[in-house]
């Protein structure tokens, strides 16, 4: 099939290759323009174009891919179909329509639940026991398109987002060729989504990222686990941000008030939640490295029976 590839991030990566891998014809890669990037400015490429140059492949950068002349440009293809993994712009209808096959998305999480910006994030942040990978035939609501294949992935209690991410590239590019290839031989029959079996998966900010000791200790290990490695969970202590990379938590109680901190050893910060006591083992003081607790108690004190304030 003659393929454009719209992505951007290392996360669409794979699913370039493998389409690559399988000798379809990748007649042009379109990604996001390059950024400034570093305190020199330094423009970077994306991940994505890196890839596209190294295999040799027309890449093309729009600022926005919905005006018209871009639209123009990619009509000029005539592609049988357009792959779309974490692009980054939404699609417009006229662009939709292009390709003989529609644009093909591969979506990070079983829709019709979590649809939206950040799927992999709040799949651990909601404490889900599985997920993986939708393909779905594009239209112009947010992640509504008819499904095509999933392929499921279980969640284990500790794995964070950044290891969920580098499964869930790859499980996403072997779904996307095996859907290629079922498109062709006409064996796929789209499946509507249930609209209200969805939920919404909204990008981060500092209200959504800060630890809420309120919040009960598992609750709290899901909320950093699903931010590590990026955008990292935090709490405040003095006025401080420190963020969070790791945690565990315990099923003890506790007579103590949430945020109150019982102690801080080798073995990580004991607060006080909800219900039960979270314990932060890895963090990142303001200005400084991210070091493991065990690490930064070497050559630095952290206060204990003080209560950090929780969210009001």
């Amino acid at each position: 099939m003659k393929v454009i590839f719209m992505g951007t991030p290392e996360f669409a990566v794979p699913t370039l290759r493998k389409i690559h891998e399988m000798n379809h014809d990748i007649a042009l890669v379109v990604t996001q323009p390059d950024k400034p990037s570093g305190r020199g400015k330094k423009l970077r490429k994306s991940e994505v174009k890196e890839a596209a140059e190294e295999l040799g492949l027309t890449v093309f950068q729009p600022d926005r891919i919905k005006n018209k002349e871009n639209i123009e440009i990619l009509k000029e293809y005539a592609p049988d179909v357009i792959v779309v993994v974490a692009y980054g712009q939404i699609l417009s209808r006229e662009l939709l329509d292009i390709p003989k096959y529609g644009c093909i998305n591969v979506h990070a999480s079983l829709l019709p639940k979590l649809r939206g910006a950040a799927p992999l994030n709040w799949s651990i942040i909601n404490g889900e026991l599985k997920t993986g990978v939708t393909t779905m035939q594009m239209d112009v609501g947010l992640d509504t398109g008819d499904m095509l294949l999933k392929s499921e992935v279980e969640i284990d209690e500790q794995m964070n987002v950044g290891q969920l991410h580098d499964i869930l590239m790859h499980v996403g590019a072997e779904l996307l060729a095996e859907t290629l290839d079922k498109i062709e031989k006409g064996e796929i029959v789209p499946e509507k989504q249930d609209d209200s079996l969805s939920n919404y998966a909204p990008m981060f900010n500092k209200d959504n990222q800060r630890i809420d000791w309120s919040k009960s200790a598992k609750d709290i290990h899901n909320l950093v686990r699903g931010l590590s490695p990026w955008p990292t969970a935090y709490f405040v202590m003095d006025d401080m941000s420190v963020k969070v990379y790791e945690s565990v938590y315990l099923d003890e109680a506790t007579e103590h008030e949430p945020g109150y901190v019982l102690k801080a050893d080798r073995n990580g910060i004991y607060v006080a939640a909800g219900t039960g006591i979270a314990v932060i083992k890895e963090i990142q003081m303001p200005g400084k490295n991210r070091m493991k607790v065990e690490a930064y108690l070497r050559g630095n004190t952290f206060p204990d029976h003080i209560t950090l304030p929780i969210i009001k």
